[in-house]
């Protein structure tokens, strides 16, 4: 079913919630949210994207394939965790970089709780589309 309403609709929608669920996935390590809300946000817009348009239309706006996303996000979760290790810190500790300009004497801060945090995002994203895209029959 073809309906101008839901396609005009879409496209703003979607936008929205892909800058809504940027916003849960950056907020996410210091208040609730991150990775998994931010992720399930996304997929959710994409998977309303292809009922609107059809799941061959979401994957060309998805410009990866869905698998290949989540096995990205997967990889930086990873590496993310074990990166505590290389400094003698037990797994999954956080450690904080300060790059660039002057923040209070320090620069700006970035985390591998962020790191982290993308990777979770990419992980939900990928994985959730990949079974929405399936059920669409497109896989």
């Amino acid at each position: 079913m073809k309906s101008l309403i839901l396609n005009t609709a879409t496209r703003l929608l979607v936008a929205l919630m892909l800058l809504f669920s940027l916003y849960t996935l950056f907020r996410g390590h210091n208040e609730p949210g991150g990775g998994f809300i931010g992720g399930l946000i996304a997929a959710i817009g994409f998977a309303l994207y292809a009922i609107a348009q059809g799941a061959p239309a979401a994957r060309r706006a998805l410009r990866l394939d869905p698998r290949a996303l989540a096995m990205i996000g997967l990889g930086l979760a990873t590496l993310a965790a074990l990166f505590a290790v290389f400094f003698g810190d037990p797994m999954l500790t956080g450690q904080w970089w300060f790059v660039g300009g002057d923040l209070g004497g320090k620069g700006f801060p970035l985390s591998s709780v962020l790191v982290f945090d993308i990777g979770v995002y990419l992980v939900v994203v990928g994985s959730v589309l990949t079974l929405v895209l399936a059920l669409e029959g497109e896989d």
